[in-house]
């Protein structure tokens, strides 16, 4: 518990410092970050033939589009070929079609869902050139996407996709995730191309070990909020995780991105109080869901204590001995609150309680959120909070200064009904079409398929790893689920940004609402928990909240 309150205070620490540089190194102004990074980002936008203009919104969304799909077509070819390429000492042959088809936008989408086994389904070259790749570019279109909606409630241009998405990288992704693969490879992580190795065990037998350049694939996977494990086990493995400091820089580089844009954004904006309420408003809603998992895990079966198991260490099944209750739970809050996917336990094996934690995370997709789309997510519900904070008083809600109207309220509705759409269409169709593909019945069954489709339309990744989930019906249906809820989002809310910058700015009055105070934070979070949480709160209740009900001794 001491080692779960020192990552959280080191996390609420860097998160301000990192805001603020956040804010300046995308500062189309000239600063000293231009001159750190000039010598890599020009030469790369004078060989791309990127200019530093202005885009419109559409231009922006179309820019995302289309060098989105251009990359999934790429690793689609890699993951093809992998078998005809270098870079493959253990002879892994290719992906079948609908497996490339789901893993290409899988990481294109930052969701890095796998229906492979890491280590025995890819080659070191589509690990690196492909897997790696994409671990950068996706998190970086979200980074740019968030940054430019972020500049158009402020008042000013968007700014230009291209030069966000190379800023994002050269500026923030790259030289963190250089910096603590280092570290990583100091904890044990293996770096090498070697191919896997035969070891003897001490009762004689022979093992295989897979080995490859790990150090270098987990940094980003946890700072990009990625999340696909090098190894098929993800971070539960040994040498992926191997040790418990290990285990903290990774939770610390998922929430160091997310929880310092909320900093960024009040010093875009010129509202550090907006941001400062933000902050606090996700913090309090990320330790009640803390809170609910430590106790539900720690709390134990209550089945198995009847029959006499002993519970004295919580609930152990599917957890590392050498990580305990207290840190696998933080980790299943963290990496589903922060939009990463990554694992150091099986979440098919939490309590119903402890698993629908994390599965709520995903459903609201506002604490803290992954880097870029979940801060946009925290936006559009701040946006609905002043609607609803201005029908209650009669008066037409202004949200920094510009007016929300039907136009921007209509395209945020349609957002919002996309989710449960994408997760509940797909979810009873699979639960009638496909019941052979679910391991378990009853309650835990359903939830492993909500959980299965939240987790790809969110774009987090994780999984309930009970499914056979690598056939053509599952590949297909989440690569789809994936590829729209990414898209479909920052599509209607970049229009959402777009139609409010190009509205007049409203002086403030006494009368206008503030949302840089306590007020508008409660209003903030019950906001969030009414149109959020009360959406799926019926396919809550056939899942984890009915099997936790059955949980006789």
């Amino acid at each position: 518990m001491v080692s779960i309150a020192v990552l959280l205070l080191i996390a609420a620490l860097l998160a301000k410092p990192v805001g603020l540089y956040i804010a300046k190194a995308f500062d189309y102004t000239p600063t000293g970050v231009d001159r750190v990074f000039g010598w890599i980002e020009k030469p790369l936008m004078r060989l791309s033939g990127i200019k530093n203009n202005n885009q419109n919104w559409k231009q922006y969304v179309l820019s995302i589009l289309c060098i989105n799909a251009f990359m999934i077509l790429i690793v689609y070819a890699i993951f093809r070929l992998q078998h005809l390429l270098p870079l493959n000492p253990s002879d892994i042959a290719a992906m079948e079609p609908t497996l490339a088809f789901n893993t290409a936008i899988s990481f294109m989408t930052n969701t890095n869902l796998q229906h492979y086994s890491g280590e025995s389904g890819l080659s070191y070259l589509a690990q690196m050139i492909a897997i790696v790749f994409l671990m950068f570019t996706a998190p970086a279109t979200t980074f740019a996407a968030a940054i430019a909606f972020i500049r158009a409630l402020a008042g000013k241009p968007l700014g230009n996709f291209f030069v966000d998405m190379i800023r994002s990288i050269t500026r923030v992704l790259m030289p963190i995730a250089f910096v603590t693969a280092l570290v990583f490879v100091s904890q044990g992580v293996p770096q090498t191309l070697e191919p896997t190795v035969t070891a003897t065990t001490l009762e004689g037998a022979e093992q295989s070990i897979a080995r490859g350049p790990v150090g270098s694939f987990l940094a980003i996977k946890e700072l990009g909020n990625n999340g696909g494990g090098f190894y098929g086990v993800n971070s539960a493995h040994p040498l992926e995780n191997p040790t418990v400091l290990s285990n903290m820089l990774q939770m610390l580089l998922m929430l160091l991105v997310t929880t310092s844009l909320p900093f960024a954004y009040g010093k875009m904006i010129g509202n550090k109080k907006q941001g400062n309420v933000l902050f606090a408003a996700m913090g309090i809603m990320f330790v009640i869901m803390l809170t609910v998992s430590l106790v539900a895990e720690n709390a134990g079966n209550p089945v198995l204590n009847a029959l006499g198991v002993d519970a004295s260490q919580g609930s152990m099944e599917g957890k590392e001995v050498r990580l305990g209750v207290a840190q696998s739970s933080l980790y299943s809050v963290v990496t589903t609150a922060s939009e990463t996917g990554g694992v150091n336990t099986m979440h098919d094996t939490l309590t119903p309680i402890g698993g629908l934690v994390p599965l709520a995370n995903m459903m609201l997709n506002t604490i803290y959120g992954g880097i870029g789309a979940g801060f946009i997510n925290v936006l559009m519900y701040a946006i609905i909070a002043v609607f609803l904070a201005g029908l209650m008083v009669g008066r037409t809600p202004e949200f920094l200064g510009k007016k929300i109207e039907s136009r921007e309220m209509k395209l945020i509705a349609i957002t919002l009904l996309a989710q449960p759409i994408l997760i509940l269409v797909p979810t009873a169709i699979a639960v009638t079409l496909y019941p052979e593909t679910i391991s378990n019945g009853g309650f835990h069954g359903i939830t492993q398929v909500i959980y299965e489709y939240t987790s790809s339309a969110a774009n987090n990744g994780s999984g309930f790893e009970g499914l056979g989930d690598n056939t053509p019906f599952w590949n297909i249906s989440t690569g789809i689920v994936m590829f729209l809820g990414r898209y479909f989002g920052l599509v209607t809310l970049l229009a959402v940004a777009g139609s409010l910058l190009a509205k007049k700015a409203v002086p403030e009055s006494s009368g206008t609402f503030r949302t840089d105070n306590g007020l508008f934070a409660t209003l903030f979070i019950g906001t969030v928990v009414i149109v959020g949480a009360l959406t799926f709160f019926p396919a809550l209740v056939l899942g984890p909240i009915a099997e936790q009900l059955t949980l006789k001794p």
